[in-house]
């Protein structure tokens, strides 16, 4: 049986500063088209897991070294990527330091999403982080049940 033509895996990851009040994120803005600030991120290697991806993808764009903490979800809209479909699986880390727009970054900012990300995102990038402020939340609450 021939192998079935399935859409290209990415891993995305939101990348939480530690060393900074409130754990802001990093966003790059893309060098190469389609425009806008994205969450760091870029296709899995053939012979990489995802999880391998991510935390290289992390260093490639932002010079930053993360640990993975927890996996957001999976995003497989069709239409997501208007360079074709992409799935992709998106992480969210932390790292320390200040990063550096390196590979297809032009810039970076560090930003709470909650109240200043920026106003241009990239592909479905705008969904994620809403999602990611849903699970920061629902984190934060779990904690102070727990604690």
């Amino acid at each position: 049986m021939p192998r079935p033509i399935t859409p290209p895996l990415a891993a995305d990851i939101i990348i939480e500063l530690t060393d900074r009040p409130g754990r802001p994120i990093v966003l790059i803005e893309r060098l190469n088209p389609p425009p806008g600030w994205a969450i760091p991120g870029g296709f899995v290697d053939v012979g990489e897991t995802v999880e391998a991806a991510a935390i290289r993808e992390a260093k490639e764009e932002t010079n930053l070294d993360v640990t993975l903490l927890a996996l957001l979800g999976a995003y497989s809209k069709p239409d997501r990527d208007p360079r074709g479909q992409t799935v992709s699986l998106v992480y969210v880390a932390e790292a320390s330091g200040t990063p550096t727009a390196l590979d297809d970054a032009k810039d970076f900012c560090i930003c709470d999403p909650a109240t200043d990300r920026p106003d241009v995102m990239a592909f479905d990038h705008d969904k994620i982080l809403d999602d990611y402020l849903a699970w920061r939340q629902r984190t934060l609450d779990s904690q102070l049940f727990l604690g």
